[in-house]
């Protein structure tokens, strides 16, 4: 079942709690997120500047409309200490009708 729900997750990463529910609470505010969920910490293993990391971060799920992509990565690329942080969105393809349609609703503005 692949279907075209409008609804996307976004997906990012904060060095810290703090950052993460701020930029959470923003994006819930401005209706540009239905829910968003701030995730335990995990680590976050890569390579910077030709430097393998070991660096604790916070994950974040953000559900929300795909039109709003736009100002949902502004929001976040506003409140990141990071250079190039994580942004990375996800179509829906299936899911509760009730559960789209709130999204749909709670992100209308």
């Amino acid at each position: 079942m692949h279907a075209d729900t409008g609804v996307i997750i976004v997906l990012t990463n904060f060095p810290d709690r703090d950052t993460a529910l701020a930029v959470a609470r923003h994006l819930v505010e401005e209706n540009l997120a239905a829910c968003v969920n701030v995730l335990d910490g995990c680590t976050s293993v890569y390579r910077w500047n030709s430097k393998l990391e070991f660096q604790p971060e916070v994950p974040v799920l953000i559900k929300t409309r795909g039109e709003l992509f736009s100002d949902v990565q502004k929001a976040i690329v506003s409140s990141h200490p990071y250079e190039v942080p994580e942004i990375l969105a996800v179509p829906v393809a299936a899911g509760l009708a009730q559960y789209l349609s709130w999204v749909q609703a709670e992100t209308a503005g």
